[in-house]
């Protein structure tokens, strides 16, 4: 039986939220970050458990790779994202400066975009008037340039975002290699490492409609490689060194 559709004609439970995109792309980043933060502590901290038992040299370790890679993350989101934000700016002034200074031209071309799209001549330039006399900006912007200028990018949330998930990602193999005996140290990060890789591997394939096998196997694959190598780098540095 097909659902009926909800009110203004929408169907029951399909999304149609207007920032939904954005938060898709603000959730896909956290997993990324988290995947980030397990695989590169896990392979840190396996590769010094592999030279020495020293709790105290593992540990602090993992706290100086998760304090690393936090603050790189964050940073580089910062940076990256204050560019384009810089850049957002700037392409919006020049289109206020266009709509004050051509808007005849302007108001053409939101017709010929609208057109290219399927709209009949008419009918795209109707569009396009109409909007233009609600809100010109915002219908030029989101037309030509696939942005809303009430919904720039904002740096510090992607700094937040990525310093939280590197962070909570590289908590998982930093508590499994110190809170176990010395015996199961490698075997308890390894397992608590492919469990939570399994995890962001299914939700990154959710959020990108891919398959979710090759996403895990994909995810759980490149963390297993990771410690298989750093262990046993650490083994080698561990007996040339002693």
């Amino acid at each position: 039986m097909s659902e009926l559709p909800g009110p203004g004609g929408r169907h029951l439970g399909e999304p149609h939220h207007d920032r939904l995109g954005g938060k898709l792309n603000w959730l896909r980043a956290g997993v990324l970050g988290a995947n980030d933060g397990i695989v590169s502590v896990a392979g840190l901290v396996v590769g010094v458990a592999g030279a020495t038992t020293d709790l105290t040299a593992i540990l602090l370790a993992g706290i100086a790779g998760l304090a690393a890679g936090a603050l790189s993350m964050a940073g580089g989101e910062f940076v990256s994202v204050s560019a384009q934000r810089d850049t957002e700016r700037a392409m919006l002034r020049l289109e206020k400066y266009e709509l004050h200074t051509m808007p005849e031209e302007e108001e053409r071309e939101l017709a010929e975009i609208y057109e290219s799209k399927g709209l009949s001549p008419k009918l795209a330039a109707q569009v396009a008037r109409e909007l233009t006399e609600k809100d010109p900006l915002r219908a030029h912007a989101e037309a030509e340039l696939q942005i809303d200028p009430n919904e720039l990018t904002s740096p510090w949330q992607a700094a937040w975002v990525s310093f939280a998930a590197f962070t909570v990602g590289a908590m998982l193999p930093l508590l499994g290699i110190t809170l176990p005996p010395v015996s199961a140290r490698v075997l308890a990060c390894g397992a608590a490492v492919v469990v939570a890789l399994a995890l962001t591997g299914w939700i990154s394939a959710r959020l990108g409609n891919a398959p979710i096998g090759k996403a895990i196997a994909r995810n759980v694959g490149v963390g297993t490689l990771t410690m298989v190598v750093t262990y046993f780098v650490g083994l080698v540095s561990g007996i040339a060194v002693g």
